[in-house]
């Protein structure tokens, strides 16, 4: 990729479009890929960790894929759950286009491959899956996901993916001392030198407490 980055916005290497064939959401398919992405040759083993240990889904609501890349995440959510929107996030044009060929392609109209600041400000997401970009750097990171996950809808997961050698660890430590009170973090699950963590959001608890003067001997 020469200079070029896979969160580069608008990648100068040349576009190489290809097709590699892939299984996401058990079935065996044909995808474009490109030169200037990420993994543009294959599933790439951390987001193959991350989807081989989620749960279902839930039937509906607003998703999100929290950098996208070429699609593998969105394409995944979009099969298993139809009837939700799924939202591919991510700052490279490049792959947002490979996102929407590939939803095309397959017939799924439930993907919207948009630009962060695209994304409506009152849309809540009933989960977020994620192979987030270790590579941006510690504090780009931590200020994405401090964008991102509050926007969770209440008793919502995160999903993270995250390699060991890149800080899985730390990032853990770092989520359960940022999203306090209100969340819990864990490690749910470990493959192939690679950690999945999840961020839960649990419901807002009551502003005040209840006034039960005069219930007893009522």
């Amino acid at each position: 990729m020469g200079s070029d980055h896979y969160f580069t916005a608008s990648p100068a290497s040349p576009e190489n479009l290809r097709s590699i064939r892939v299984t996401l959401a058990g079935r065996e398919l044909d995808v474009t890929t490109a030169g200037g992405v990420f993994s543009p040759d294959r599933l790439d083993a951390g987001t193959a960790v991350l989807l081989a240990n989620m749960p279902p889904l839930p039937p509906g609501g607003h998703f999100l894929d929290l950098g996208s890349g070429w699609g593998p995440i969105s394409i995944t959510m979009a099969l298993a759950s139809p009837h939700a929107t799924v939202w591919a996030v991510d700052v490279n044009e490049r792959a947002l286009d490979l996102v929407r060929r590939n939803a095309e392609a397959l017939g799924l109209d439930n993907i919207n491959a948009v630009l962060p600041d695209n994304v409506p400000d009152d849309v809540a997401f009933r989960t977020i899956r994620s192979n987030p970009p270790i590579r941006v750097g510690k504090n780009v990171l931590h200020d994405m996901l401090q964008q991102w996950i509050p926007r969770l809808d209440e008793r919502s997961d995160a999903w993270l993916v995250v390699q060991r050698n890149l800080g899985a660890d730390s990032l853990q430590r770092w989520l359960a001392a940022t999203f306090t009170p209100g969340y819990s973090v864990f490690r749910t699950a470990t493959g192939k030198g690679y950690r999945v963590i999840k961020v839960r959001k649990h419901g807002t608890p009551p502003t005040s407490a209840i006034d039960l003067t005069g219930v007893r001997g009522s």
